[in-house]
């Protein structure tokens, strides 16, 4: 009996792309996965644009498989994602050895490309294709699963930010019907997991075909997996402010098992530049929204994202930006400085001198990690669930999660992965918890 081909898959940015290349890898079947691209048959790139010089980085990466390639011609290295998307034939242009390209919305059509690079060809698709890829990859196998999973519910983006290129890398937003999300989600359960978070580039504006005929929202899917037995923990990223219904909000406050965590990205706190952003949503309208869905779940932790040093950005629109972090008090942020991506509008006005840029992205970020720092230290003293997802680092420790996603760390814990327990946290230390165990 031969043995199974081996799959090497390297995963850049999102959740998103994580849950993209374990549906990739079980649309491979004739390959089993391996930690490292020495003794792969195929390596693929699941690549993210997102990134500064994403593009580049790619480039870089696929040279150092030259020698691999040299070494064995009947390697198949693919780049799958953002940036094959946006890429497409350029990849192979600038790197002959690439045999596969593939984007985000084909990767249903591995098994047919794969036989194509395999005999001899080279093998492209980055079509946007009228069927829907989910309905096409195969069912997902039945080994088990770790407690926790990512379960991607919509695609694509309508909003065009000046910023980004999501509208032009995944298109248009796509929601997958409620009936295959439940599915999957139940499958999922009967695996092992306990926790499921529900991905999408604006998976707030999730409008999947329901059960009734009907176009259900994010809060009514959710509603629906509530009633799975053994889904213990519900989560959702990333959201638009603007698609913040008010039967979400209205989920946060009245559904047991939606997790208090809420990452909403604003980008930035002045009107000025959201305007330039083409966010469509004012300062204002995010910080009342913000006081809504608090009023909602008083305990519920922000999460946000930032871009510093867009173009045009003023000492006063930055200020500005500053005062909204301290008026909502985050518990935690993603902040970068601006980089363009072509073919975005943004990417053809002026930049701020890169070292201002770089002068405020480090002011930003000291403010956002000591707000993180006290809304963490607030932790020690109390009791909270934590759901335990893998070994720690010392003999006899257990890591796992609250439901504001915080880490946790407890020493003597005889508990297995996927065990829910109460938990007293004792200290707060660098970007995690520690705690003792008080019953399972």
């Amino acid at each position: 009996m031969t043995s199974p081909k081996k799959l090497f898959i390297k995963t850049y940015g999102c959740q998103m792309n994580v849950y993209d290349s374990e549906r990739m890898a079980e649309a491979l079947k004739g390959y089993e996965q391996t930690d490292t691209p020495d003794d792969a048959d195929m390596i693929l790139l699941n690549t993210c644009h997102i990134r500064e010089k994403a593009a580049e980085k790619v480039y870089s990466e696929l040279g150092r498989y030259k020698p691999l390639k040299e070494a064995r011609p009947d390697l198949k290295i693919g780049v799958a994602g953002c940036v094959a998307q946006a890429e497409g034939a350029e990849i192979m242009r600038r790197q002959p050895m690439v045999d596969l390209v593939v984007g985000p919305q084909s990767y249903h059509r591995l098994p047919e490309l794969e036989a194509k690079a395999s005999a001899g060809e080279k093998a492209l698709d980055t079509d946007f294709p009228i069927d829907d890829k989910f309905e096409h990859l195969a069912a997902r196998p039945k080994a088990a699963r770790g407690p926790t999973a990512f379960l991607t519910v919509q695609e694509g983006c309508d909003k065009f930010c000046a910023f980004c290129v999501v509208p032009y890398t995944r298109g248009a937003e796509v929601s997958r019907p409620v009936a295959r999300i439940l599915t999957e989600a139940r499958d999922l359960v009967a695996r092992g997991v306990r926790e499921i978070t529900l991905l999408g580039q604006n998976v707030n504006a999730y409008h999947g075909l329901g059960e009734t005929g009907a176009e259900a929202t994010l809060a009514q899917l959710i509603w629906q997996l509530d009633k799975i037995d053994g889904l213990e923990r519900i989560r959702f990223t990333t959201s638009h402010p603007n698609d913040m219904t008010d039967d979400l909000i209205e989920a946060h406050g009245t559904c047991a098992k939606l997790m208090p965590y809420l990452h909403l990205p604003v980008q930035s706190g002045s009107d000025r530049i959201l305007k330039r952003m083409n966010r469509s949503h004012t300062r204002d309208s995010y910080l009342r929204l913000i006081e809504r869905i608090r009023a909602a779940r008083p305990d519920i932790l922000i999460s946000g994202d930032f871009i510093v040093g867009f173009p045009e950005e003023s000492d006063q629109d930055f200020a500005d930006t500053m005062d909204l972090i301290r008026e909502v008090n985050y518990g935690q942020a993603f902040s970068f400085k601006y980089s363009p991506r072509p073919g975005t509008p943004a990417a053809e006005r002026p930049e701020v001198e890169p070292a201002l840029a770089d002068a405020r992205l480090q002011e930003l970020q000291a403010l956002i990690a000591q707000q993180q720092k006290t809304i963490q230290d607030s932790m020690v003293g109390r009791e909270l669930d934590v759901l335990f997802e893998k070994p720690g680092k010392l003999e006899g420790q257990m890591m796992g999660k609250t439901g504001y996603l915080h880490a946790v760390h407890v020493k003597d814990c005889p508990l297995p992965r996927g065990a829910m327990a109460r938990v007293r946290i004792v200290q707060s230390v660098r970007n995690s918890l520690a705690g003792e165990l008080i019953t399972a």
